[in-house]
Parts: structure tokens; C-alpha cells; sequence
């Protein structure tokens, strides 16, 4: 490859310029590489920003052409690109097939397969997933990334994720600090985020994931203990727990209830001074119950069994009112279920349910 970029675009007599568009970089130019000193053109530049899309005056005049009224519509499913300073930058791609078909369809990001995104994303800290949720529910993070990520770093630098969905259009900047290195980022349209609903949903590719949301929707303890046992013994043996279980734990929590986005806000934390996590599910339709879910791995020198540590998982949701965001939220206490989270290993046992009913306070 090497070679090739040499010859074609550094040593070449008869090339006056020479163009390289793709979305990561193949590697990193060195000074004594074959091919360097190049003109990198990010999502940040401002250098060619209005040629990268259709502008907003371009669809609507377009539109006008096909007699199509829905430009509220339009501009939900398909702006949103931010290129340099120039916004309200459409997807081409999205826009040529919705003038031809006359119909609300998610055309651009069904052109690809989005293997490495998903692979990405399964193998992503509880912290990046936790990102991924807010993301989803209209909010924006802040992060620090590398607009200059080579392909070969996207499994070698923590946080490379964002720099490839930014850099892929999947999410748009609303801010930048270019010498920080800090940018603020959110979802670019509502067809990004119908796929990225689909990747996220699919963390856990088994189906048991849904028998444990019934059940945990349902307060079937004991299809809980059941559906999350056989989850995890056919899944966990393929990541390391042991490094940071709670973490790990937490992660492989978000994804499992990253399907109830929509029905659910999801919100998470963690206690540093108990070493635990918590997951807070914000009702948001009528007849749902609040729930907060709490992990801990069991420690060996103060628990003397999963059932220790699940009480006091569940005494420090009492203990530290984690129920007080639900009730702010207008959720009954009659209506609000905990949860305590407690394992070691593959080895996972789980207590609780209706907050009024518990008593776990010696």
C-alpha cells in the first residue's frame, strides 16, 4: 500500500493533485513515509463544507419541483450535518432516494453493513454505553477524541468510537475545542437514530434478553434469576470481568435494557465510595412502574454469600434515597421497584422488588 500511494500520489510526474476521500485514514503519515504532508479535510473544516451534502435551499427547491410539502419532515429524517460553519447540510444519498420514492425510509444507512460500529460498540466501557443511551434520548456528550483516528487505532484507543461515528456522519459537533481535543457531540437526524437504536439494542445478540425484560417489567423474580443466569453464562466467558467487575456488570446491564429506550428514560451513576452502579428507569408511559437497579460483586472478605451482598446492594438504595429522582419524576413509592444486582464470576443472583415491601435495614 505503501508503494502504491507513493507512486501514485507523491513520485508521480504526471499528477498535478491528487484526491483521497474515505472516512478514517488508512494509517498515519510519518516524515519518512512513503506519502505525507497531506491536506486532511475533517468534518471540521471549513475547506469545501457546503460541497459535502445538499444544502437546505437545494431539497426544499427540489422538493418544490415534485410537489412534496413535508419539508418538516425531510429536514427531521435527513439534515442535521454540521460541516465546518456551514449547517443544515442534507445526506445526498437519503434525499435523491426520498424525491424518488415519495416516502420516509432510512436509505443512507442501510447502504452498509455496520459490523465494525456494532462490534465497536459491544466491546465498549459501561461509560461509552452510558454515552450511547443519553444519545439517544436527544441529549448531547462531551467527549475527547482524534479527528485524525487511522483505521488500524480502532480497537487500540479507548473512546475511538465517537471519532468514527463523527466521522462517518452519525453524529454531528455543536462545539469543538481543537487544542483540547474536546468536543460536543449529538445525533445527527432521526434516521441515524433509528440505526443507532438497532446497534445499540444489539449488545446482547440473544434472544434471552427479552424474557429478562419481561420479566423485570413483570417483577417475576424468579425468571429474572433464571433468563439472566442462562444470559450470562452463554456470554460473559467471551469479555473479562475481572479487571473491574462492576463496570463490566454495569456495561453488560445497559445493553440489555437499552430496548426499553422510548418506553423508558434511562439514566445511570455510579457510588464510588461503595463501588456499586446504578441504573434509574424513568417511566414514561402511563401504568409503567420506576425501577433502580443496583450491582455489586460480591466481596469474598464481608459477604459470606450472594445473598449478603444482595441486601446490601438493595440496603444502599434505601440508605442513599436513589428512589428520590423517581418520586421528583412524579412516580408513587407504591409504583417504584428496586433491585440488588449481586455476582461473582459468571455467578449471578438477584433480590428485590416493590420498594414499600422491602426491608432490608437491621
Amino acid at each position: 500500500m505503501r508503494v502504491f500511494f507513493n507512486a501514485t500520489f507523491k513520485s508521480n510526474p504526471y499528477l498535478e493533485r491528487g484526491l483521497i476521500t474515505g472516512i478514517t485514514r488508512v494509517s498515519k503519515e510519518l516524515i519518512f513515509s512513503d506519502m505525507n504532508n497531506l491536506r486532511v479535510v475533517s468534518i471540521t473544516s471549513k475547506r469545501y463544507a457546503e460541497y459535502f451534502g445538499f444544502t437546505e435551499e437545494e431539497v426544499f427547491a427540489s422538493m418544490d419541483e415534485y410537489g412534496l410539502i413535508d419539508k418538516a419532515d425531510v429536514k427531521r429524517w435527513y439534515d442535521g450535518y454540521i460541516l465546518g460553519n456551514q449547517k443544515d447540510i442534507y445526506n445526498p444519498w437519503s434525499i435523491i432516494n426520498y424525491l424518488s420514492e415519495q416516502e420516509f425510509a432510512p436509505y443512507w444507512v442501510n447502504t452498509a453493513s455496520n459490523v465494525r460500529v456494532g462490534d465497536l460498540f459491544v466491546r465498549a466501557s459501561a461509560i461509552v454505553k452510558n454515552e450511547a443511551i443519553a444519545l439517544l434520548q436527544g441529549e448531547s456528550i462531551v467527549t475527547k477524541l482524534d479527528e485524525n483516528i487511522a483505521f488500524n487505532q480502532l480497537y487500540t484507543i479507548a473512546g475511538t468510537i465517537w471519532s468514527l461515528l463523527m466521522a462517518a456522519g452519525y453524529l454531528k459537533v455543536l462545539q469543538f475545542d481543537r487544542v483540547q481535543e474536546t468536543y460536543e457531540l449529538t445525533l445527527t437526524n432521526y434516521e441515524v437514530k433509528l440505526l443507532l437504536h438497532k446497534l445499540f439494542s444489539g449488545w446482547n445478540p440473544l434472544t434471552t434478553k427479552n424474557d429478562f425484560l419481561q420479566a423485570l417489567l413483570t417483577d417475576d423474580i424468579k425468571k429474572m434469576n433464571k433468563s439472566l443466569q442462562r444470559v450470562a453464562t452463554g456470554t460473559i466467558s467471551y469479555f473479562d470481568p475481572c479487571k473491574e467487575p462492576e463496570l463490566f456488570y454495569h456495561g453488560f446491564m445497559l445493553g440489555l435494557v437499552a430496548d426499553l429506550e422510548g418506553r423508558y428514560k434511562i439514566s445511570s451513576n455510579r457510588e464510588s465510595d461503595y463501588d456499586c452502579y446504578d441504573v434509574t428507569l424513568f417511566p414514561l408511559c402511563h401504568g409503567d412502574h420506576g425501577i433502580v437497579l443496583e450491582f455489586k460483586a460480591r466481596d469474598i472478605d464481608d459477604e459470606k454469600n450472594l445473598e449478603d451482598t444482595c441486601s446490601m446492594t438493595l440496603q444502599q438504595i434505601i440508605e442513599k434515597k436513589y428512589i428520590s429522582e423517581l418520586q421528583t419524576f412524579g412516580i408513587n413509592i407504591s409504583d417504584i421497584y428496586i433491585y440488588g444486582f449481586a455476582f461473582q464470576g459468571k455467578e449471578i443472583l438477584i433480590r428485590g422488588g416493590a420498594y414499600a415491601t422491602i426491608d432490608v435495614i437491621k
